[in-house]
């Protein structure tokens, strides 16, 4: 990692992760769009939509993603296909792990809204325990992702793919033991889904687990709904573009970090 010394370090469960600490979300919504100009990056930088499949070296392995072009054409289905922001979060979570920041081994995470499941494959690959989740239209495509680029290439970890529901209630295996890692990429798109959502992850937590959500920079009133939503219950903090991983970062991305409050 680069050196940290004139950034502020945010202290979220055990990890100390250069950052800022949000209190406001009207402030960080400012600081993202103003700042950042995420408007004035490229759009999908490390994906291709019309592609059948997304093709990533990630720990050690040549990853082959399947995707579902046509599924764009279905109003409100975006997890037919990779975003810039499962890319970057996935790889986000490799850097981390070979500098040392995060250790995955043998640790439970939960990924919410899979979609194609390139985040929890990496998670597995890194030695986690990892429960795959999404709805029940999304799972043939996510199983045959976490067979071909976690099973078939015997990665260290596990993985295991879940029917869940936002706002429903949720599986004995999902909860017992409470996953030490929560996971999410473009979880964030819509101002209807966002109480649900904020529900499940209340639900999956305990005092020690560990949120990472990334997401696309489109939409600033959902963002910031989302972020109001999550400071109630939540210690909420946004994760420096310079700790990411060198060959992946957007400006169009965020990742924040979050625990639960005690």
């Amino acid at each position: 990692m680069e050196d940290d010394d004139e950034y502020e370090i945010v202290k979220v469960g055990g990890l100390q992760i250069p950052g800022r600490l949000i209190s406001d979300a009207s402030e960080e919504i400012m600081l993202l769009w103003a700042i950042g100009q995420p408007c004035t990056a490229p759009q999908n930088r490390f994906v291709k939509h019309t592609s059948n499949h997304l093709k990533l070296d990630a720990c050690g392995h040549n990853l082959c993603i399947l995707q579902s072009p046509s599924s764009m054409n279905q109003t409100g289905v975006t997890g037919g296909v990779m975003w810039d922001s499962g890319v970057v979060l996935g790889k986000f979570l490799e850097h981390a792990v070979d500098s040392n920041v995060l250790n995955l081994q043998g640790k439970k995470c939960v990924e919410l809204g899979s979609g194609c499941g390139l985040v929890g494959c990496i998670a597995a690959l890194l030695g986690a325990q990892v429960i795959l989740t999404d709805l029940s239209d999304r799972l043939r495509l996510l199983e045959k992702n976490v067979e071909e680029n976690v099973k078939k290439v015997g990665g260290r970890g596990t993985a295991q793919v879940r029917e869940l529901t936002w706002g429903e209630d949720l599986d004995s295996d999902l909860l017992d033991p409470l996953p030490d890692y929560v996971l999410g990429s473009d979880v964030v798109y819509n101002e209807d889904v966002v109480h649900d959502l904020i529900t499940t992850i209340q639900s999956l937590c305990g005092s020690h687990t560990i949120i990472f959500i990334s997401g696309e920079l489109r939409n600033d009133v959902v963002l910031e709904y989302f972020l109001e939503c999550a400071l109630k219950s939540f210690i909420v903090g946004y994760i420096e573009q310079r700790i990411w991983h060198p060959e992946y970062r957007s400006r169009r991305v965020a990742i924040f970090m979050m625990t639960k409050k005690l």
